[in-house]
């Protein structure tokens, strides 16, 4: 008897493919094979080339279950040291997020936390985050730097963020946010610290292989435009892509700045203008929206949904999963809360967190169920797209498949701390 062609067939299956002329790309009573990491063969059931149990070593019936391809949380600071929920007493006793920064808090004293951290310790601390993520279906994760802000803290920083990916069996890839908040010890020399940024920890962390893009906070509290171009300048001439937190509270034209770039994102956008819509748009830069930030600090101004439609700008959803203004661990209630807040259709918000948020990083392997992408799929125990995002909490991912396979069947890595 010939060997089965693939390692496993999932049958009677809803499949939300996300292409193709119909709504969501959905194939019912569809099929899916897995084999060797990838999408080996997709479609209508009935139109498989051979009986199921001579196609595939392990077939599933999934009873109509709705597959779709895996999660991607594109823009997440998931690892630091403590947390942050005094502030958020403090601002719903009315204090502002800006007060609050000014004050000491904010950033600044995730970063005393972070730097107080062992690498061991962030690992313990950030690895639960990270499995609450994956058990609501994310299987690809981005991980910012940013709390170190001094170069052995952020090396360890990323160093738990490859870790991560290793002991979970995931895609994560890492953002260097050196351009974060001033330290302390830079209040009266900025100018210092943006040329140790630049030139000193971006080109050590990423000789390391610890960097995949670069990334800056450019904001009235945070960075200027000069000094973002500074830190994009080196980040070309160091081979590494960009994006950006741009107009969040202000308007600083940074969406513009990071699509001059080729940036992959320009994230947050409550203040975009026209003009940056246009930049973005001409660029190919992927709109990344964070509503659990928006739903946080309770913020009023919306980011330009229609505009960026309009303009054809693909528009990607994340958690922005942190300490202090967005402590959220569900990507699939981040979707919901984009239909709710800021008015995406279920179908929008599924795209936002799948094939446009892997845009985002730069990865086009993955985001649609395809023959030949990445096997990066959830099986959910809901039978409709928009359930996705109709159900507020609960624990909606029956299976999740990384590189296909179960990722609650990976066995943890040996390797010591020392070693991540």
């Amino acid at each position: 008897m010939n060997d089965p062609r693939w390692d496993r067939l999932l049958l009677n299956a809803t499949l939300a493919t996300l292409v193709g002329d119909e709504p969501y790309g959905l194939i019912e009573h569809g099929a899916i094979a897995l084999h060797h990491g990838r999408i080996a063969w997709i479609g209508q059931q009935g139109e498989l080339p051979d009986a199921p149990a001579a196609l595939a070593a392990t077939v599933e019936s999934l009873d109509g279950a709705l597959v779709t391809p895996g999660l991607v949380d594109c823009h997440t600071h998931l690892v630091f040291g403590g947390d942050r929920a005094h502030e958020f007493e403090l601002r719903l006793n009315g204090a502002s997020y800006e007060e609050i920064a000014r004050a000491g808090g904010g950033i600044a004293s995730s970063v005393d936390a972070t730097r107080a951290a062992s690498e061991e310790q962030l690992f313990a601390q950030s690895l639960p985050r990270a499995r609450a993520l994956l058990a609501d279906g994310v299987t690809t994760l981005e991980i910012k730097s940013g709390y170190g802000l001094e170069l052995e803290s952020e090396r360890r920083m990323l160093r738990v963020a490859r870790r991560l990916g290793r002991e979970l069996g995931i895609t994560v890839r890492t953002s260097f946010l050196g351009l974060h908040a001033l330290p302390p010890e830079y209040k009266d020399r900025r100018d210092d610290y943006v040329a140790l940024a630049c030139d000193a920890m971006l080109p050590a962390l990423a000789a390391e292989g610890l960097v995949d893009a670069v990334d800056a906070f450019c904001e009235g509290i945070g960075f200027s435009r000069e000094e973002t171009r500074r830190m994009f300048e080196r980040a070309k001439q160091l081979g590494l892509p960009v994006k950006l937190h741009a107009e969040q509270l202000s308007d600083l034209d940074g969406a513009a700045l990071v699509a001059e770039f080729g940036g992959l994102s320009a994230d947050h956008l409550e203040h975009l203008s026209e003009a940056g819509v246009r930049a973005m748009a001409s660029a190919g830069t992927v709109a990344v929206l964070l509503p659990g930030a928006f739903y946080a600090l309770r913020e009023t101004q919306l980011p330009p949904v229609a505009a960026l439609r309009e303009q054809g700008v693909p528009i990607a959803i994340a958690t922005d999963c942190n300490p202090g203004t967005s402590p959220l661990l569900s990507l699939r209630l981040a979707a919901g809360m984009a239909c709710t807040l800021f008015r995406l259709t279920p179908e929008e918000a599924l795209r936002g967190v799948t094939v446009n948020a892997a845009r985002a990083l730069g990865l086009r392997d993955r985001g649609t169920l395809v023959a030949g992408q990445r096997a990066d799929l959830v099986v959910w125990s809901v039978r409709r797209p928009a359930e996705l995002c109709y159900w507020i909490g609960g624990g909606l991912a029956r299976s999740v498949y990384a590189a296909g396979e179960p990722i609650s069947r990976r066995k943890p890595s040996r390797r010591s701390p020392s070693a991540a």
